[in-house]
């Protein structure tokens, strides 16, 4: 896989695991929840926080294939950590200032 096409497809799926927690009523989207009402605000964070964890092992994982490991500090993190918010934006809206009729 080139080096273009694998920063797209992280880009393309942290687009998708920011958003998840936000856009359905599933824990990680698989597991059912037994109560009818809304996820709360902290079981999306806790999720989402999860979520960006995965999204970064994934990306270690293309790193490690395409060839030796760059060191990073605590900023690379911080900024990773700040995209991946602004990813969320678009589901965080949708689930909490848009009014829902359900």
């Amino acid at each position: 896989m080139g080096l273009d096409l694998s920063i797209w497809l992280v880009i393309l799926v942290a687009l998708v695991a920011a958003n998840l927690p936000f856009l359905n009523q599933r824990i990680f989207a698989l597991v059912p929840r037994k109560s009818p009402q809304r996820k709360g605000i902290a079981l999306q964070l806790a999720e989402w926080l999860v979520l960006y964890l995965l999204v970064g092992l994934f990306s270690l994982t293309l790193e490690r294939n395409a060839g030796q490991i760059y060191p990073q500090g605590w900023q690379f993190y911080a900024t990773t950590l700040a995209m991946f918010a602004t990813l969320a934006f678009p589901g965080f809206v949708y689930s909490h200032l848009m009014r829902h009729t359900d």
